[in-house]
């Protein structure tokens, strides 16, 4: 069932804004729990000086910090609290030490408590439109049951009702995990997590559970925390973007490899390179993006293994020169450190790659690389589906690289299978020949037409990338140690 269009107020997170599709619905009273250090404070304030900067009264209520401390923090990311109305509500001594009678309510239950009516009171006073209480867990042990507390919380709920003022609520899961009571109560949840993991950064992500009255889109979304706030990555729904283009093949520059594949790869297909270490897999992958270039399109290399410095050098050995930069007749090159990359933030490079700065050939190597940056490596098929098909749908020629364990073997193997999610499987192996160690490269599979069955031997020089004709004499080069076959009058012979 189609929902009702309801106004948003963005929250200054552009990536959640994305998730909420357009923000927060106003005049609502939100949930934001997570355990200490997930970044709940930071979403706040970023959230209220989104509100200063549309003109809107603002109001930070924190129980748990200072406003020293508060202002410490938005200064760690430049920000400066000015606009926004701070009330410290910090327990005295008294209450610390457990000699007075911790509620919410009197004996009557009537009458709030002086913490809750001085907040009452601030709200009355300033009459803000976008309010942050810091934090729930303050209020929980104040209020020592949970019956009081949640009438707290109603009665909180029902004093902004008609108000105009969107509230968030902190809660950082002091009650041994999420208060399902409390979300029942809030109009919307949104929940921030983060593990670290064996070795790499901390890995962080965003889950709106609920959200009364509005859309949003379901599921972990990655998010980073910098200098300037919370950066989230709403994960990659291929079914959501697509342009029209004309399916053609798009060439190398290199006769005999075009020939190989038919003519040419063609746009909105994906094409996997695989062999051993060593083979000239990435330097293939990189013909086609200086190819692309060449054209006057803009190509994208996102090298998982590589420095930008020894990928440009290498290919300069090789004849290719590489012009960086982000427009047309250019070629971006992206290092990627897997151990500090999360999978949707690789995402969102590969997206802004295409849809910003117009990439028409996107290279990425390699998979094993990939395979590294993901804390789960159960779901890297999924996401890497959801990847090439948002990418086919906008006609990009992408280039997967995957490395193969061994050198020269027939049982070489891959960290992942991949060839069946790939349009086309281009195998490149090392085989030994007359006392040297020789490479060849054939087509396995084109599902967009037909291709060479043939295998030809590959190799470089300072000139660039050469194929010879199909290797019609030799047998079981893919093994590694072919057999050379002579021909005799009425037939060939070993």
């Amino acid at each position: 069932m189609a929902l009702h269009h309801v106004d948003r107020a963005p929250t200054g997170v552009t990536g959640l804004d994305n998730i909420l599709h357009g923000g927060l619905i106003p005049g609502r009273l939100y949930l934001v729990d997570g355990n200490p250090g997930a970044g709940k404070t930071t979403l706040a304030l970023q959230y209220l000086l989104e509100g200063v900067r549309a003109g809107e009264k603002c109001l930070y209520v924190t129980l748990s910090e200072t406003k020293e401390e508060l202002a410490a923090g938005a200064q760690s990311h430049g920000w400066s609290l000015e606009g926004i109305d701070v009330l410290e509500l910090v327990a005295d001594k008294d209450e610390l030490g457990g000699e007075a009678d911790l509620t919410m309510y009197f004996p009557s239950e009537i009458e709030l408590t002086d913490t809750t009516r001085k907040v009452l009171e601030a709200v009355e006073r300033t009459r803000p439109q976008r309010m942050v209480l810091d934090s729930l867990s303050e209020l929980r042990l104040l209020a020592q049951s949970s019956l009081r507390y949640r009438r707290q919380i109603l009665a909180l709920k029902q004093f902004f009702v008609g108000r105009g003022c969107t509230v968030l609520l902190l809660d950082d899961r002091t009650a041994e995990g999420p208060d399902l009571q409390l979300q029942s109560i809030a109009h919307g949840v949104i929940s921030l997590g983060h593990k670290a993991p064996a070795y790499g950064r901390t890995l962080r992500q965003v889950q709106v559970i609920k959200f009364r009255g509005g859309d949003f889109r379901s599921g972990y979304h990655d998010f980073v925390i910098r200098e300037g706030g919370l950066e989230v990555f709403p994960r990659l729904t291929a079914a959501e973007h697509g342009s029209d283009f004309r399916r053609m093949p798009i060439q190398s520059g290199i006769a005999a490899l075009d020939d190989l594949l038919g003519g040419g790869v063609d746009r909105g297909t994906s094409t996997l390179l695989v062999g051993p270490p060593g083979s000239g897999k990435s330097t293939v992958s990189v013909q086609y993006a200086v190819a692309a270039a060449a054209r006057g399109d803009h190509a994208a290399i996102f090298a998982f293994e590589e420095s930008r410095s020894i990928l440009l050098a290498r290919s300069k050995g090789l004849g290719m020169v590489l012009k960086e930069g982000r427009g047309p007749g250019e070629i971006q090159v992206h290092h990627i450190d897997p151990a500090e990359i999360a999978p949707g933030e690789f995402a969102e490079m590969v997206r802004k790659s295409v849809q910003e700065d117009g990439a028409r050939v996107v290279v990425i190597d390699s998979l094993n690389g990939y395979l590294n940056a993901m804390p789960e490596d159960q779901f890297l098929t999924a996401q890497l589906h959801e990847m090439l098909s948002f990418l086919n749908n906008e006609g990009v020629a992408t280039f997967l690289v995957v490395a193969q364990s061994g050198m020269v073997s027939s049982t070489m193997r891959a960290p992942v299978d991949a060839s069946y999610l790939a349009d086309a499987v281009v195998m490149v192996r090392m085989f030994e020949h007359a006392g040297k160690v020789k490479k060849a490269i054939s087509v396995l599979k084109k599902r967009s037409g037909a291709h060479e069955e043939s295998i030809r031997q590959l190799w470089f020089d300072a000139e660039g990338i050469h194929l010879s004709e199909p290797l019609m004499h030799l047998r079981g080069i893919l093994t590694g140690v072919p057999t050379e076959l002579v021909a005799r009058s009425g037939g060939v012979a070993e």
